[in-house]
This record gives structure tokens, C-alpha cells and sequence, in this order.
């Protein structure tokens, strides 16, 4: 199961990490997010330990989706060392994403 992060602990988990991070920014209310999530979970059981795997809703928690620029959800994002490697929007197969992790490891 994904990790649920909020702008209090976006820092903390994500910046500062020393394992690749992958974000989910999505909505309750947004189809194609619920679409994601189960594929989010998935690939949060297949990496752990080796990656981390979140989810910001973006209703409660819009600091860090303003920051990094999340205009259209979901928007999945994989951080490395603090800075984004990769940047997937709308729905995306799993491939997609593991690969992208893949790529940061």
C-alpha cells in the first residue's frame, strides 16, 4: 500500500530520501486518478524496500503540487536525490512507471 504524504511530511519523506521516491498527486473525486491508485499500490508492494512509493491528494495538501508545477491529474512524479527524474501524466501503464523507478535506482 502506497504511502499517504502530506506538505507536512513531503520533505521529510520525499526530498530527503536516500531511495528513489515516486508521488502520486490525485483527487478522490477524479476518475483516472482511481484508475492509478491500484497500480501506485502494486508497484509500492513490488519495490519495497528498494524505492518509496506516495500519494498526495492534492484537495488537502496543494503546496507541494504547486511547487512542482501539478496542473492536471494524476500526475506521477519519481524523485531521485531530492529532484525530479521523471513525470507521468494522466494514466499510464505499470511498465511506465517501473520503468521509471528502474531508471533511479
Amino acid at each position: 500500500m502506497a504511502l499517504e504524504i502530506t506538505d507536512a511530511t513531503f520533505d521529510e519523506v520525499v526530498l530527503k530520501s536516500d531511495k528513489p521516491v515516486v508521488v502520486d498527486f490525485w483527487a478522490a473525486w477524479c476518475g483516472p486518478c482511481r484508475m492509478v491508485g491500484p497500480i501506485i499500490d502494486e508497484v509500492s508492494d513490488e519495490y519495497d524496500g528498494k524505492a518509496v512509493v506516495g500519494k498526495v491528494d492534492v484537495d488537502s495538501n496543494q503546496e507541494y503540487a504547486a511547487k512542482f508545477g501539478v496542473r492536471n491529474i494524476p500526475t506521477v512524479l519519481v524523485f531521485k536525490g531530492g529532484e525530479i527524474v521523471s513525470r507521468q501524466v494522466g494514466v499510464s501503464p505499470k511498465k511506465v512507471y517501473t520503468d521509471a523507478i528502474d531508471a533511479a535506482l
